[in-house]
């Protein structure tokens, strides 16, 4: 079973906001408004925007995570970021 994400409990606040206990209102709101304050949007030109729709639709990933991956492989091939060496004697679990 998965929890409900911001969104949905603030949804279901509002629907409800006669029975809601002022605490976890506000509780809500705080998460609320520092999910807003972590999701400035990266903007790009309008090319990259393009290209990043695409690659986005091929991964089958969202904008952010597709952003995200590229960030990630460009750190790890310019060496950032560690990276998983696999050698000879390494064990792999049938994958490589």
């Amino acid at each position: 079973m998965t929890s409900p994400d911001t969104a949905t409990l603030l949804e279901d606040a509002a629907d409800r906001i006669a029975d809601i206990s002022r605490a976890d209102l506000q509780i809500m709101l705080r998460r609320a408004a520092l999910r807003l304050r972590n999701s400035a949007a990266l903007s790009m030109d309008d090319n990259v925007e393009e290209a990043l729709r695409d690659l986005a639709g091929e991964f089958g990933m969202t904008r952010n995570d597709t952003i995200r991956f590229i960030v990630r492989e460009w750190m790890e091939k310019n060496t950032y970021l560690p990276v998983h060496s696999v050698d000879e004697d390494s064990e792999v679990d049938g994958t490589a």
